[in-house]
């Protein structure tokens, strides 16, 4: 079973519709007993990172997913669902993240004062093109879907990883965004599997038929 974590936030009928699409049983919940029982979790959010991060904590569900996460459980980040796994942002300076993955939340440099006379809109929203790095572990969330796979994106903001191996994709958009991180059972996208079309469907295939599964 595959729980989808309900905080308050994050675009959860549509990973809940994904998932399921995948013929695998699939959770939206806040009981901490269901997370317990998943095989594999998927951590979602939208909007602001600090918002995000009140909302996660006030619901008591941080102690049990990290629990799970130590515990060796399969998750998958999405979206801000990536951003909250770093130490902070910029977006909220004053809030700590979860601090799984050591590093920042930083504005994409196509949002910065300096940048904006590129003339890219922010934010970074619409497909964009993704590179697969390696090392692709601990489960291959690209594999087969070539080598430059387009995602769909809606974002200000991406992780900047203290140590560059965790990324596992970048992409382009008036400088380099992480588009994937992975640390051990812990994998995360900034973009959104769940409303990318085929290419998203593969990727959550691929996380969910990985290993752990």
């Amino acid at each position: 079973m595959i729980a989808v974590i309900d905080y308050g936030v994050g675009n959860l009928f549509s990973v809940e519709k994904a998932v399921a699409a995948q013929g695998v049983e699939v959770q939206v919940t806040s009981d901490p007993a269901v997370i317990e029982a998943a095989g594999k979790i998927i951590l979602p959010g939208v909007g602001a990172f600090g918002d995000c991060m009140k909302n996660f904590r006030e619901s008591g569900l941080v102690p049990v997913v990290m629990e799970r996460i130590e515990a060796g459980t399969p998750l998958l980040g999405i979206c801000v669902g990536l951003q909250i796994l770093f130490e902070g942002s910029e977006e909220s300076p004053e809030v700590p993240g979860l601090g799984i993955i050591k590093g920042k939340v930083r504005l994409i440099d196509a949002a910065r004062p300096e940048n904006r006379k590129a003339g890219l809109k922010v934010p970074h929203m619409g497909w964009n093109l993704v590179k697969a790095q390696e090392p692709r572990q601990p489960v291959d969330l690209f594999r087969g879907l070539g080598e430059e796979p387009f995602f769909y994106f809606v974002h200000s903001y991406h992780g900047v990883p203290r140590d560059r191996r965790v990324i596992t994709a970048t992409a382009d958009y008036g400088g380099e965004i992480t588009a994937a991180v992975a640390l051990d059972n812990v994998q995360a996208v900034q973009f959104h599997p769940e409303k990318s079309g085929d290419v998203g469907q593969r990727l959550l295939h691929n996380f969910i038929c990985g290993s752990g599964a």
